[in-house]
């Protein structure tokens, strides 16, 4: 009898502890809050307010934290500060001298920034402005405020961008042909497709060349012609040819005057 007992108690705990799971079961996400039945509003209620309690407690942590980093950072910069005004002190230089140097790095590195963005041909073109760029960075690595962790790191970062930048001028050369053979005028050779595909562009061969060709409708059969990169001819170069065709124009025009 006891025995039976003992089952029978243990089948109604079993049971009441189902139906009293069934009952804390929530209301799935995707039932409205229309839809529920008290119960379930109930239920989904605490767990929201449950669920808002964990974000609150969890949000009040994180606000310890960044106070807490806030403060450390406060430390760290006022600690930095005084390493700084230690160092202006120590180099005897005021904080106009560093923004004053500050200054000329900023334009020796929009300078490189500019130069960077271009291609290579460009690049070979202006490489006196890298060489200027070089030795104000050497000009102002030999200062001793160039000591200051600011700025040596960016002058190291800056010498490394300049080298980056050197590029040999690329130059090519022509020797000219017998013209039974090669039908050589400078006309012909800018139009030669393995060099500019246009003739036009026969003033850039004639103004790299004024050491060896006076007259540009006479060249020789060995002559080494240097030849510039393709490019819209320059403002000289136009002037050249300009010229050359104002003369041609005043050799070809007929004599005038009275005949004595």
């Amino acid at each position: 009898m006891k025995k039976f007992y003992s089952i029978l108690i243990v089948m109604l705990c079993f049971g009441f502890m189902n139906a009293f799971s069934v009952d804390a079961i929530l209301p799935p996400k995707s039932k409205s809050d229309a839809e529920l039945t008290k119960d379930e509003a109930v239920l989904r209620i605490a767990d929201m307010k449950q669920t808002n309690a964990k974000l609150e407690k969890d949000l009040e942590a994180i606000i310890n934290k960044i106070d807490k980093a806030k403060a450390e950072l406060e430390l760290a910069q006022a600690g930095w500060e005084d390493c700084e005004e230690s160092i202006r002190e120590i180099l005897g230089i005021m904080e106009s001298d560093v923004t004053a140097f500050r200054q000329r790095l900023g334009k020796i590195e929009g300078k490189v920034r500019e130069l960077q963005r271009l291609n290579d041909d460009m690049l070979a073109d202006r490489q006196d402005e890298v060489v200027a760029l070089a030795a104000e960075l050497n000009k102002c690595r030999q200062e001793k405020i160039a000591v200051i962790p600011e700025f040596y790191n960016k002058i190291i970062a800056l010498a490394k961008d300049i080298r980056g930048l050197y590029r040999e001028k690329k130059i090519k050369s022509y020797t000219v042909g017998v013209w039974y053979k090669t039908k050589d005028c400078l006309w012909n050779i800018a139009g030669n497709e393995t060099i500019y595909g246009d003739p036009m562009l026969w003033p850039k061969i004639w103004q790299a060349n004024k050491g060896i060709v006076k007259n540009p409708d006479i060249i020789h059969p060995g002559q080494v012609l240097t030849l510039p990169e393709k490019a819209p001819k320059t403002s000289d170069e136009i002037k050249a040819e300009r010229r050359y065709w104002r003369n041609k124009k005043e050799e070809s025009a007929p004599a005038t005057g009275l005949n004595k």
